[in-house]
C-alpha cells in the first residue's frame, strides 16, 4: 500500500439511499426482535422480573426517542466522516486516537457476536419448526448452519450491492406481513378501545419504574440502527444518503415496534398471566387458531414463522457485512494484522469477509460439539444466541455511550449546540440504561458475556499502545480517483 494512498471499498457504481436504509432496517431486525423480544420489555421474562407489564408501548416509545437522539449524533457525524468503520471513526473523533481504536475492536467484536450467535439460531428455528409443523427433518441443525455459513459467504464477497437488495426484500416482505397482522390483532381483541393502557405508567405493576425497567430492554430493539454509516465509502453523496437513512430507519421501525408491542399485550387482554404462559414466543401463538389463544390459524402461524426466519436472515447478512467493513477499517488502519485488509475483485473486504466466516464456522463447531454455554432446559443453539446476544448488545450499548459524551467535542464546532447537548444527554441517558439492563441480576453462563466484553475492551487498549498510532498520510487521498474513493471525508 503506498504511503499517501488509502485501500476504500466500492467503484463506480456506489449505493442508493435505499440501499442504506435497507442495512440499518436489515440489522435491526424489526420482526424478529417483536417476536422474541417483547416478553423482555413486558418483563415477564426478564432477569430482573420487572418490566413495564401493559405498558410496553410506553416503554418502547422512551425507548425510541433516545435512540432517535443517538440517531442524530450519527447522523451529524456522517456529515464529517464517510467511511467504512464508522462508528469507530466517531468515537476516535471524540475521544482521541486510542480510546478510537479499543472502541473499535469492541464494536465489531459485538457486531461479530451477534452475527455468530443468530447463525445458529437461525438453523436450530429451521429444524426444529419444519420437525414441529410437518415432522420432518431433512437436515439436522448443524446441516442448515453450513447452507447458512454458504449464503452469508457468498453475499458478503459478491457485494454489499447485493446484500442490501436482499436484506430489502426479506425485510419488507417480514414487516409487512407482521404489522397488517398486528393491527387486525389490534382491531379485532378491542385494543382500539383502549389505547391509554399501552401508553400510561399505571399499565405497569410497579408503574413508573416498571416503565424504565422497560426501556431497559427497549433499547435492544433496536441495536444495529448506525450500521448504515459503515457503507460511508459505497454510498452516492453519503454526507446526504446516510443521515437521511439513519434517522429515517429509527423513526420508521418505532412506529412498527409501538404497534407490534401493544398488538401483543391486546391480544393478550392486557392479562400479563396469559401473556406469560406465552412468553416464549407471544406472536406465534396470536396467529394460530383461535382453540390455541390466537386470531388466525394454523397457515397464517406458519406464515409468521416463515417471515421471521426471513427477518432472522436479513440480520445474520446486516451483521455480517457491517463486522467485514469494520475489520476492514481496523486493518486498513493498523489496528489489526495487514491481510485483513486485502480487497476483492468485486471491491469487497475479501480478507475481512474470510474472517468473518471463520469465525462464525467456529461458532457453529462450538454449538455442535459443546455444552460450553448451556442453559438448564434451552437447546445448544439458544444458549449460544444469548451469551453472543448478551456479548454484541453490551458492546455495542458502550460504543453508543462514547459515541454520545464523544459527540461534546467532536461536534462541538458545528453551531447545533442545544441540539447537540439534548441528543447527547437522552442518547447517554438510554445507553447507561442498556448497559446497565445487560448485567443486573443476569446468571451465569450469560453474566460474562459483559465480562468478555470489557476484556475485549481492555485488549483493544493494549493492542493501541503495541500498535503505531494510524499514520498521517493514510488520510490523504491524494492520487485516487473519485470513482475509486467515492467522495469520502475525514
Amino acid at each position: 500500500m503506498a504511503n499517501d494512498q488509502r485501500t476504500t471499498l466500492g467503484g463506480k457504481r456506489k449505493l442508493t439511499l435505499i440501499d442504506t436504509i435497507a442495512q440499518s432496517v436489515g440489522l435491526m431486525g424489526p420482526v424478529f426482535s417483536i417476536a422474541f423480544l417483547v416478553p423482555l420489555v413486558v418483563g415477564i421474562i426478564s432477569a430482573t422480573g420487572q418490566g413495564a407489564g401493559n405498558a410496553a408501548s410506553l416503554s418502547v416509545l422512551i425507548a425510541a426517542v433516545g435512540v432517535i437522539g443517538l440517531g442524530w449524533i450519527v447522523a451529524e457525524y456522517t456529515r464529517k466522516i464517510q467511511a467504512a468503520g464508522s462508528l469507530y471513526d466517531y468515537v476516535t473523533d471524540g475521544l482521541g486516537v486510542r480510546v478510537g481504536a479499543a472502541a473499535g475492536w469492541l464494536y465489531y467484536a459485538g457486531m461479530l457476536a451477534l452475527g455468530a450467535g443468530i447463525l445458529p439460531m437461525i438453523g436450530g428455528t429451521i429444524h426444529d419448526t419444519i420437525q414441529g409443523e410437518f415432522n420432518r427433518t431433512p437436515l439436522p441443525y448443524w446441516g442448515w448452519d453450513i447452507v447458512l455459513l454458504v449464503l452469508v459467504g457468498t453475499i458478503i464477497y459478491l457485494g454489499v450491492a447485493l446484500s442490501t437488495r436482499v436484506q430489502l426484500t426479506l425485510a419488507l416482505i417480514s414487516v409487512t406481513v407482521v404489522l397488517v397482522f398486528s393491527i387486525y390483532v389490534i382491531v379485532k381483541s378491542g385494543g382500539v378501545h383502549h389505547i391509554t393502557s399501552g401508553f400510561s405508567p399505571s399499565g405497569s405493576p410497579t408503574h413508573w419504574k416498571g416503565v424504565f425497567f422497560g426501556v431497559l430492554y427497549g433499547v435492544l430493539l433496536f441495536t444495529g440502527f448506525e450500521t448504515s454509516a459503515n457503507l460511508g465509502e459505497e454510498t452516492d453523496r453519503p454526507e446526504r444518503n446516510i443521515p437521511r437513512a439513519v434517522l429515517i430507519s429509527v423513526m420508521v421501525i418505532a412506529g412498527f415496534y409501538i404497534i407490534g408491542s401493544f398488538a401483543q399485550v391486546s391480544g393478550f387482554h392486557f392479562n400479563l398471566n396469559t401473556i406469560g404462559k406465552n412468553a416464549g414466543a407471544p406472536l406465534f401463538t396470536l396467529a394460530g387458531p383461535a382453540g390455541a389463544g390466537g386470531y388466525a390459524g394454523v397457515g397464517i402461524r406458519r406464515l409468521v414463522e416463515l417471515v421471521v426466519v426471513f427477518d432472522m436472515i436479513a440480520v445474520l447478512i446486516g451483521c455480517a457485512v457491517s463486522a467485514s467493513r469494520g475489520v476492514f477499517a481496523l486493518a486498513r488502519d493498523h489496528r489489526m494484522p495487514a491481510p485483513l485488509a486485502r480487497i476483492s475483485r468485486h471491491g469487497t473486504p475479501s480478507g475481512a469477509s474470510a474472517f468473518v466466516v471463520v469465525a462464525y464456522a467456529i461458532v457453529i463447531a462450538l454449538v455442535t460439539w459443546t455444552t460450553a454455554f448451556a442453559i438448564p432446559k434451552n437447546p445448544e443453539y439458544f444458549s449460544m444466541f444469548s451469551f453472543m446476544s448478551t456479548f454484541g448488545g453490551f458492546a455495542i450499548a458502550v460504543i453508543y455511550l462514547f459515541i454520545a459524551v464523544g459527540a461534546l467535542r467532536g461536534l462541538r464546532s458545528g453551531g447545533k449546540k442545544w441540539q447537540l447537548y439534548l441528543a447527547s444527554l437522552v442518547g447517554g441517558l438510554v445507553t447507561i440504561a442498556a448497559i446497565y439492563g445487560a448485567i443486573y441480576k443476569v446468571t451465569a453462563p450469560t453474566v460474562w458475556a459483559p465480562y468478555a466484553g470489557v476484556g475485549v475492551l481492555v485488549v483493544g487498549l493494549i493492542a493501541t499502545w503495541l500498535m503505531p498510532v494510524k499514520p498521517k498520510s493514510t488520510t490523504d487521498f491524494t492520487g485516487l480517483s473519485e470513482a475509486e474513493s467515492g467522495p469520502i471525508k475525514v
